[in-house]
C-alpha cells in the first residue's frame, strides 16, 4: 500500500517519507479500512515534530483521523460491516499506524458510521476537532435556551462547537482575532462575535448577554482567557476546556470561582470513556446527518504532498481543516 512514515521527528520535508509498505491484515476484533481522506490536527504536526517528546515507535504512519470503506474483518466482527462507510478516531493514539496510507486496521469500535450524505473528506475531520466540539458543548446536558461562550470560534473545533450548540437550541457567542475570522465565525452561525483584540473582551460579552452572563463555555485557551471567563460566566456555569497553550500552569482563583459555583471540566478527547465516547459518537452523527451542517475544509492535498499539508497546519494561517486524500 501506499503510505507516508517517519522513522525520527523533524521538520516535514526532511522526515516524512512517501512510499509502498505492506498492507496490514486485521486480527481479532479488528476492521480493515481501505482509507479515502486523512484529517491534519495540530497534535498530528507537533507529534511529527518532536514537541510530544521522543518518537514511540521505530515507524510511524501519522495522523488520528481519517475515513474510508471496510474492505475486511477480523474474526469475532460482523461480516456485514464490510463495505460500510466509516470514520477514524484514535487512529494514532499510543498506536505505530494511524490513517496517513491507504489502509488501516482499528479495532472495530474505532470505525464509527459515517453518514451517507458525508464526504470523506468531512468525515476525517470527526475524530478529533468535532468530537471535541461535541464533548465541550454537550459533556454537561444540554444546551436549549442557554448561553454558550466558544472561545477561538474560527479554530477547526469552534467552528464545530458554534454549529453543535445552535443546533442545540443554544445562543453562541465567540470570540475570534480579526475580521477574517469573525466572517468564518459568522458563516458558523454564531449569534455575536467579540474580537478579543479590541477593546474591552468581558465588556462585550456581558452586552452580548444583555448583562446576563453565560452558562457554558467551551475554552481552547484557559489560562489565558480565566480573567474573562471569571468576569462573565453566570452562577452554577461550565467551563468545559481542552486547551491552555499560552498559560500552562495558570493561577487558579479558587475562592471567587468556588463562590460563583463553578464546574470546571478538562478533558482530552483521546481518553474518553467508552460510554462518553459513544454518546460522542452518536451526537456527532446526529449533528452532521444535517443539511445545513458546515465542514470547513480549506485545503485537501494528495498523499504524496502530506509534507505540504503538515506545513500548512504549521503554519497557522489557515482557517479551516486541512486534509489529505487517499485517491
Amino acid at each position: 500500500m501506499k503510505a507516508i512514515w517517519y522513522t525520527e521527528t523533524g521538520e516535514a520535508k526532511n522526515v516524512l517519507n512517501y512510499g509502498e509498505m505492506n498492507a496490514p491484515i486485521p486480527t481479532i476484533g479488528e476492521v480493515l479500512v481501505r482509507l479515502h481522506a486523512s484529517g491534519i490536527n495540530p497534535s498530528d504536526v507537533k507529534t511529527r515534530a518532536g514537541a510530544r517528546g521522543p518518537i514511540a515507535f521505530d515507524k510511524v504512519i501519522p495522523h488520528s483521523d481519517g475515513a474510508g470503506v471496510i474492505e475486511a474483518v477480523g474474526e469475532n466482527v460482523d461480516v456485514s460491516r464490510i463495505g460500510e462507510r466509516v470514520w477514524i478516531w484514535n487512529g494514532a493514539w499510543k498506536r505505530p499506524f494511524g490513517t496517513c496510507a491507504e489502509y488501516i486496521c482499528v479495532p472495530s469500535s474505532q470505525a464509527a458510521h459515517l453518514p451517507d450524505n458525508v464526504s470523506f473528506e468531512a468525515g476525517a475531520c470527526l475524530g478529533i476537532p468535532a468530537s471535541t466540539a461535541h464533548y465541550g458543548v454537550f459533556s454537561d446536558g444540554s444546551v436549549r435556551d442557554k448561553t454558550v461562550l466558544v472561545t477561538g470560534g474560527a479554530g477547526a473545533v469552534g467552528h464545530y462547537a458554534i454549529q453543535f450548540a445552535k443546533l442545540g437550541g443554544a445562543k453562541v457567542i465567540t470570540t475570534v482575532s480579526g475580521p477574517e475570522k469573525a466572517a468564518h465565525a459568522k458563516s458558523s452561525g454564531a449569534d455575536a462575535i467579540v474580537n478579543y483584540r479590541e477593546g474591552d473582551v468581558a465588556e462585550a460579552i456581558m452586552k452580548a448577554t444583555g448583562g446576563h452572563g453565560v452558562d457554558r463555555v467551551v475554552e481552547v485557551e484557559f489560562g489565558g482567557n480565566l480573567e474573562v471567563t471569571n468576569k462573565v460566566l453566570r452562577a452554577n456555569g461550565v467551563i468545559a476546556t481542552y486547551g491552555s497553550m499560552a498559560a500552562m500552569e495558570p493561577t487558579l482563583p479558587f475562592y471567587p470561582m468556588m463562590f460563583n459555583g463553578v464546574t470546571l471540566r478538562m478533558y482530552l478527547v483521546y481518553l474518553l470513556s467508552d460510554e462518553a465516547r459513544q454518546a460522542t459518537i452518536d451526537g456527532v452523527n446526529k449533528m452532521i446527518a444535517n443539511p445545513r451542517m458546515i465542514h470547513a475544509i480549506t485545503e485537501i492535498h494528495d498523499l504524496s504532498d502530506t509534507a505540504r499539508a503538515h506545513e500548512a497546519v504549521e503554519s497557522g494561517e489557515v482557517i479551516g481543516n486541512v486534509v489529505v486524500q487517499i485517491k
